[in-house]
């Protein structure tokens, strides 16, 4: 009986200790998850604010997802980075640099089909309305670019800024003053950042209840074995 007892005892110790912990990460997910929730709420606020002057010098903290508007004279060279858009395929990005007077910075205009290859050249003055941002798409498994045949894999502000002899910032727009088809803006917007707190929350509650469940079925063979051998 004894035995049996310090048996039963440590099995409850190990299941409520470990239901317990599994339970304080669910909580935990669900606190980090109204954190991210109010993050991207603010984020979208600041995205959708009034667009205001583009900053002489932009801060990459400070200024990221700040709403601007930017006149000047779109460069005849662009850039091509290669995304896939749902229900179209893939396609590119086109980047173009953009000369307000007195400075160059960095436009992306939008997505085109990748058999697209008439891309518009806009020779008149053109306004740009969109965001500010500095894209993290570039890791140690990112490709190089294509040069040859222009075709980048990430958006990688200071290689581009360097390539089309540009301030390291960019414009993605949201609109433009001209008709810029058949190039489609892609906006800036939050469903790109990962909010995987409530699945995560989902996962460790879903543990602890079968880690309850295992101590539970330990426990009763535990007591049914005394009487098995009796």
């Amino acid at each position: 009986m004894g035995c049996f007892v310090r048996r039963s005892l440590f099995l409850i110790i190990i299941g409520v200790g470990g239901a317990a912990v599994l339970l304080w990460l669910g909580f935990w997910q669900i606190q980090r998850l109204d954190w991210k929730l109010a993050v991207i709420e603010d984020i979208d606020a600041r995205i959708a604010a009034a667009p205001v002057a583009l900053p002489d010098a932009p801060d990459p903290e400070t200024d990221a997802y700040l709403p601007v508007r930017v006149s000047g004279a779109l460069n005849d060279t662009y850039l091509r980075v290669l995304v896939s858009q749902k229900e179209i395929g893939a396609g590119y990005r086109i980047i173009s640099a953009l000369d307000t007077g007195d400075r160059r910075v960095l436009v992306d205009r939008g997505f085109v089909p990748v058999a697209q290859t008439d891309i518009p050249v806009q020779q008149q003055p053109v306004t740009v309305y969109g965001n500010l941002q500095w894209p993290q798409e570039t890791d140690s498994f990112t490709p190089a670019p294509d040069l040859a045949e222009n075709i980048w894999f990430a958006r990688d502000v200071t290689a581009m800024a360097d390539a089309l002899g540009t301030d390291p910032v960019l414009v993605v727009a949201r609109e433009m003053s001209v008709n810029d088809a058949p190039v489609t803006p892609l906006p800036v917007d939050t469903a790109a950042i990962p909010n995987d707190h409530l699945q995560y929350a989902i996962t460790w509650f879903s543990l602890a209840v079968i880690w309850a469940a295992m101590t539970t079925a330990f426990l009763w063979r535990a007591r049914r074995a005394p009487q098995t051998k009796s």
